[in-house]
């Protein structure tokens, strides 16, 4: 039987081309996140399968590659659920493994602790443009600090980054689960009903708000309720002053200092920003993660479908580790889909360093040989990148693909005289 040439599905081998804009952005996301004060980390890719299926991680909690126990703990004979063959999994995202990180070094971490991790996670999902089933996942996070500094520094420096590698015109939305909860309880839903709500909520940029109303009527709820739900949705303005006028509505089911406090950190972010962009309050925002607890936001760029990046606040679930909670909030580029948007877009690397082909024609004698490696190597010292390579028969479409790879100077080298 023939070995298969191409990856498996959903998984890709990655070109030099993109490899080359792949290592400039993941060099302007340390540097970046490092001016912020963010230090590195890294976590195993393979997690317990208990921290995995903890009811945390939603959706993704059916996505999750499982391995199989491994000599005598495997029982195949008297396994009866899948969970009886598996007691481990690859990491469908940084943040459960963060918090376990966290758990168990916090003895020698700094208070605030700010964290960039990043590293490749695996989620058995349909494959489609920029989504893929192994893919790389970039996080800050900021764990110990329960004010609004750690949204605007998350939201300050993750829109910093996407910058400094061309990005402007996108938009940040920025909702509170707080302030969702709050909408629903004024309109009369029961707080057992809020997660159902949210789900069907969360399809408003596809269905749109009859789509909505439509699939809450169609789950039982009264048409009074989804009016007047709707309806608030359509009174707030996606400004500062709109969340604090909804604070003002909400004040009997919600304390105003969350509204507040939003709205403070849209003010904040719109007055330091050095990036173009806008912060969009969207009282529609969801995200379905079940672990946020307050703050949440995404990034939405035009002509492009869904996020490319989002988080939020979880600070309940570094308590499940440790019996004691402890604020966190952090924010996830979608490391792919920039890499996808760039690509598409044509993007060259800027200040790349200057590239040479030294082509040499097959037969040479070692001297010419040498004389040729020598050049070259001097031309490295000076920190230009040279390629030396054997001169092929059709050489103008060899000249053509290393143009494409950025190489604009070409020296060849033949049997007879160096030219």
């Amino acid at each position: 039987m023939a070995l298969k040439k191409k990856p498996v599905t959903g998984m890709k081998d990655i070109l030099p081309a993109e490899m080359a804009v792949r290592e400039y952005v993941m060099n302007q996301i340390r540097e970046t996140y490092g001016g912020f004060g963010f230090k590195s980390i890294e976590t195993p890719c393979v997690e317990h399968i208990e921290n995995l299926t903890s009811k945390q991680g939603g959706d993704n909690e059916k996505l999750i590659f499982k391995i199989m126990k491994r000599g005598d703990k495997l029982h195949l004979d008297t396994a009866e659920t899948e969970n009886d063959l598996a007691d481990s999994g690859l990491r469908y995202d940084l943040t459960v493994p963060l918090c376990r990180y966290y758990s168990n070094n916090a003895a020698t971490l700094p208070a605030p602790f700010k964290a960039l991790q990043m590293g490749s996670v695996w989620r058995a999902d349909k494959p489609q443009r920029g989504r893929f089933r192994q893919f790389v996942q970039c996080d800050i996070d900021i764990l110990g600090d329960p004010t609004r500094l750690a949204e605007i520094e998350l939201i300050l420096a993750t829109t910093t980054l996407l910058g400094k590698v061309g990005f402007k015109g996108y938009h940040v939305r920025i909702n509170d689960r707080n302030i969702l909860k709050g909408m629903a309880s004024y309109c009369g839903f029961q707080e057992e009903s809020f997660d159902q709500v949210f789900i069907i909520l969360d399809k408003m940029d596809k269905i749109g708000m009859e789509g909505v109303a439509a699939e809450l009527l169609e789950a039982g709820y009264e048409k009074e309720k989804i009016d007047q739900y709707l309806a608030l949705f359509g009174s707030v303005t996606p400004d500062a002053a709109g969340v604090r006028s909804l604070g003002e509505t909400l004040k009997d089911v919600m304390d105003p200092e969350m509204a507040e406090n939003l709205a403070a950190i849209m003010d904040s972010v719109n007055s330091i920003a050095t990036s173009q962009f806008d912060i969009i309050f969207d009282p529609t925002l969801v995200r379905g993660m079940s672990y946020y607890t307050g703050t949440i936001y995404e990034i939405q760029v035009d002509g492009f479908p869904g996020s490319v990046g989002g988080g939020g606040r979880y600070d309940k679930m570094i308590g499940k580790f440790t019996g004691m909670e402890t604020p966190a909030c952090g924010f996830s580029i979608g490391f792919e889909r920039i890499i996808t948007i760039l690509m598409e877009e044509g993007f060259t690397i800027p200040g790349s360093t200057e590239k040479k082909a030294f082509l040499i024609e097959k037969g040479v004698s070692a001297d010419v040989m040498t004389a040729a490696i020598q050049e070259a190597m001097n031309e490295r010292a000076k920190g230009v990148c040279v390629l030396v390579s054997q001169m092929n028969k059709n050489k103008k479409f060899q000249k053509e693909n290393l143009q494409k790879e950025g190489y604009t100077e070409f020296k060849e080298f033949y049997r007879e005289a160096l030219k």
